[in-house]
């Protein structure tokens, strides 16, 4: 163990820890340093991670292990989310010895984007450091690839003028070299890259080896189909994610972090990341992605794994007459997608013979949900037949086998003609005798109204409507003509009542921190005269005139919305993006094409007149 050394601070690399323990352990010859913490002369310096992990934390104290050193002072943590766990466990083996494999196994050396070939620092990060420690230090969270800015103080890295004359030279940063001065540039893309320098600045922070890339690929899924880029088939739609990508990432962006998207190349970035495949995607284009799907780190942790459009198996049979009601045991689910909406249905067979289904993507809570019974199976057949043998109501069977009235009648109607089962022995004599009874009854009241004479003959007057329905029908008393009371409606005052109270709404629609679409069907549900509005709209010409100014086709209402958020990010002192815009607006990215020239023109108006 040695004697001292200088511990690392947060966030520095053990690289510059150590580039500092030779400074102040007084070795002039780095190859002595060498000696002293990893007992080989001939290791080389690595700045991201290193090698020989094991002896130096040995070296170090109880304090160190190698697994606190690679996580808390190495850039390993920014790949190991997105690496395999076999992958993982191998770089593990690998820092602890020789590290020969290291960056091969991490795709530094196949795939690595925007290469730092120097060390990189914060301005304002330098400062803070020797206010607080006496000297600046190597942070790892400004080595990262693809990381142009700090997270902290949102400021353009710049790099270390000074580099190794030899390979085995540790570089320690020195005040006299570095440029602090406040100097910000114009980027176009400052937001989007302080998001994604934040982002990483979560990565290097999760527990070691916490996510994987079969956890990552899995979460991946879940996302992308709650953006309905899943197909029934389970498969990935990459033209749809394609496009969807390009409308939130300029091509110059893409273009300036190496990472163009070609839709003809099978191996785009993209459609690897997307297919689980054993290639490896650098993980700032995974944070591509994850700005993409409207997530961070955090989120991306909390998020469940993808079981599928309908949950995983066994799902629940809801055959009410079977006595295995609600219980699991349905294995499999059948997915198809509905030829007109394009929704996800899922299709649920038991051994019952009760088949029923339900649209897609569904909720834990959804699995006791039917959509639509496909067939209810002769175990549920059998159930109806027993309860109508019982001689119970129809609506009493519906109740018990929790259907409606309508679908009882129509099944019992398969194996039985209820009609027929109504019906009597006919005795022709009795007929015949109900019939001059209903006559006299006729000839013997005669201002009788149908209802009274039904009261007086209930007996004859059912055993005829049940056998001869057409006779009964011919011969009872004319029905009565309702007397009907008409009112004259002075639709010129109901048409100024109308507006007054329609300009009111219409100010208060605009008013609402949840807009709605003005629409005529939405103003007459408001105001309770959408019966008015929709048949005698002829007659109230003023609200009709009114009504086309006022209302809003769906570009119309998209623009509202849209300059509703823009009006409260200046509000805020937010920075107006229009891609920020189309995100709290909640447009569709093809809609929001056609109504952007209009947003550009409102946000230059609206930012000038505030200056």
């Amino acid at each position: 163990m040695l004697p001292f050394f200088t511990n690392p601070y947060p966030n520095e690399l053990i690289y510059s820890a150590i580039a500092r323990y030779h400074f102040y352990s007084g070795n002039i010859d780095c190859k002595d340093t060498l000696e002293e913490l990893f007992e080989n002369r001939s290791v080389i310096p690595s700045i991201g991670i290193g090698s020989y992990f094991s002896v130096l934390a040995e070296k170090l104290g109880a304090q160190y292990s190698v697994d606190s050193l690679l996580a808390n002072h190495t850039i390993y943590p920014y790949y190991a989310s997105f690496l395999s766990k076999q992958r993982q466990q191998e770089i593990l083996n690998d820092v602890k010895e020789d590290g020969k494999a290291l960056y091969t196994r991490l795709g530094i050396v196949a795939g690595s984007i925007c290469i730092k070939s120097g060390i990189y620092y914060c301005a304002i990060c330098a400062k803070s450091d020797t206010e607080q420690y006496g000297e600046p230090y190597i942070h790892r969270e400004h080595q990262l690839q693809g990381i142009d800015y700090c997270p902290h103080h949102e400021f353009l890295l710049r790099e270390y003028p000074i580099t190794k004359d030899s390979r085995i030279e540790y570089i320690r940063f020195e005040l006299r070299y570095m440029n602090l001065s406040d100097i910000y540039e114009i980027d176009p893309n400052k937001e989007v890259s302080v998001y994604l320098a934040k982002q990483a600045f979560k990565l290097l922070h999760l527990p070691l080896h916490s996510l994987s890339r079969e956890a990552i690929s899995s979460k991946y899924k879940a996302l992308m189909r709650k953006h309905k880029l899943i197909t029934a088939s389970n498969r990935v739609r990459q033209h749809g994610l394609y496009q969807a990508v390009k409308n939130i990432f300029s091509h110059d962006f893409l273009k300036c972090y190496e990472s163009e998207l070609n839709e003809e190349d099978e191996y785009n970035w993209l459609k690897i990341l997307t297919r689980n495949m054993k290639r490896h995607v650098h993980p700032f284009r995974h944070l591509l992605f994850l700005c993409f799907l409207q997530q961070d780190v955090d989120s991306l942790i909390e998020q469940s794994d993808d079981t599928g459009a309908f949950g995983k198996g066994p799902f629940p049979c809801l055959n009410v007459a079977a006595p295995h009601f609600k219980q699991l045991v349905i294995l499999n689910v059948e997915v198809s997608r509905d030829y007109k909406s394009k929704n996800l249905i899922g299709t649920f067979t038991c051994s019952c013979g009760f088949i029923y289904a339900r649209k897609g993507p569904n909720t834990e809570e959804d699995q006791f949900r039917i959509g639509r019974v496909k067939e209810f199976g002769e175990v549920w057949r059998t159930k109806l037949k027993q309860l109508a043998n019982e001689n119970l109501s129809i609506r009493a069977i519906a109740r018990e086998l929790g259907v409606d009235s309508k679908t009882v009648k129509k099944y019992l109607e398969e194996y039985k003609k209820i009609n027929d089962e109504k019906k009597y022995s006919i005795d022709l004599a009795q007929l015949q005798q109900y019939k001059k009874e209903i006559i006299s009854g006729i000839k013997e009241f005669t201002y009788i109204y149908r209802t009274a004479l039904r009261e007086i003959f209930e007996k004859q007057y059912i055993f005829l409507y049940r056998h001869d329905k057409e006779w009964l029908m011919e011969n009872l008393p004319p029905k009565q003509k309702k007397q009907q009371c008409t009112k004259t409606v002075n639709w010129t005052n109901r048409d100024n009542v109308y507006v007054r109270e329609i300009k009111l709404l219409h100010k208060q629609l605009l008013e609402r921190q949840q807009p709605i679409r003005i629409t005529v069907s939405a103003i007459g549900r408001e105001l309770g005269i959408l019966a008015n509005l929709q048949r005698h709209l002829d007659k109230l010409p003023n609200t009709k005139r009114l009504l086309e100014e006022i209302t809003e086709d769906i570009q119309e209402y998209q623009l509202r919305r849209c300059y509703k958020v823009i009006n409260r990010m200046l509000l805020e002192k937010d920075a107006i993006t229009l891609w920020k815009v189309q995100r709290n607006a909640g447009i569709k990215s093809v809609c929001f094409q056609k109504i952007k020239p209009a947003l550009e023109l409102y946000k230059e108006k609206i930012t000038k007149r505030s200056k």
